[in-house]
């Protein structure tokens, strides 16, 4: 595919800034594989693993950061495009992450 004249061509690895902690072994619930896009969870997947935290309370969001040094659990909010608000939970340890919606939790 030629890639000069408009067409897509591929993404640089380094257009993203490189996550601030590790995510472990990725699950996703059933419920979310079945209302989450593959695009949500993924875009989702870099917001948390960059420090945006969706819509977590500014105490909440200063705990996380917290425990990115510590190793404690990390939460952050999302919506899907549909506006399905899922969660995305990093356990103590950081050896597992899962996408969740509120009623998996």
């Amino acid at each position: 595919m030629n890639h000069s004249h408009g067409g897509p061509r591929p993404m640089r690895k380094d257009c993203f800034p490189p996550p601030k902690f590790v995510l472990g072994r990725c699950y996703i619930t059933r419920n979310a594989t079945a209302l989450l896009t593959d695009s949500d969870v993924l875009l989702a997947i870099g917001r948390h693993q960059n420090c945006d935290w969706g819509e977590l309370t500014e105490y909440d969001c200063k705990l996380n950061e917290r425990a990115i040094q510590s190793g404690r659990r990390l939460v952050s909010i999302y919506h899907s495009a549909k506006g399905v608000k899922f969660y995305i939970i990093t356990e103590a340890g950081h050896t597992t992450t899962t996408v969740l919606l509120p009623e998996d939790y």
